[in-house]
């Protein structure tokens, strides 16, 4: 059986998003959730806390979500760790773009806060099979 996931580092620069995605995640899904504003905090938060999957938001100032992975995967511990943009970019060549940068899979935004966790979980499972 593959690894239980626990613990998800959610990379978004909305606060109110944030709040939901937490609730959502945190509440419905059982899941310890570190949430960074900014791709920068992300790069400093993610060592510590050592996360299974890393959910980003692919529009940010400064350093997007794509950046963001790029940075993240040349941190040896976490060049294979599931990354899944969230997004609200989401034709077919925009999607096939981020599975090319290293995404496992994309969220489209407004997510169902009420689905989120299973959707998460799904995609989780999908990659540890």
């Amino acid at each position: 059986m593959a690894d239980k996931l626990t613990r998800i580092l959610y990379v978004e620069d909305d606060p109110d998003i944030q709040t939901v995605a937490r609730i959502a995640l945190e509440t419905l899904g059982g899941f310890t959730v570190k949430i960074c504003s900014s791709g920068n905090e992300a790069l400093g938060q993610a060592p510590g806390f050592q996360p299974q999957l890393i959910l980003l938001d692919v529009m940010m100032p400064a350093m997007d979500g794509p950046s963001t992975l790029k940075m993240l995967r040349e941190l040896p511990q976490f060049a294979t760790t599931p990354a899944i943009f969230m997004t609200a970019k989401v034709q077919p060549s925009e999607i096939a773009r981020y599975l090319e940068l290293g995404a496992v899979d994309v969220v489209p935004k407004p997510f169902d806060p009420m689905t989120l966790s299973n959707q998460v979980l799904t995609i989780w499972e999908r990659c540890h099979v």
